[in-house]
């Protein structure tokens, strides 16, 4: 990864993103760039993005069902 961290200017590195899922469903996630959010849709969980570093804990994410 680079010295910026995984988001800069709303986006992700596709990267991060292709080796994340969802620590509960272990399903994709796809990211919300105006809420900063990695959504899990079979979850109906959205993590969020704090500081340019996800948040892939289930306590910290906000349903969305």
């Amino acid at each position: 990864m680079s010295d910026d961290a995984s988001v800069s200017a709303g986006s992700l590195d596709p990267a991060l993103l292709a080796v994340l899922v969802c620590p509960l469903t272990r399903g994709p996630l796809r990211y919300d760039p105006q809420a900063e959010e990695l959504i899990s849709d079979a979850a109906q969980l959205a993590y969020p993005v704090r500081d340019g570093v996800p948040v892939m804990l289930v306590e910290e994410a906000r349903f969305i069902g």
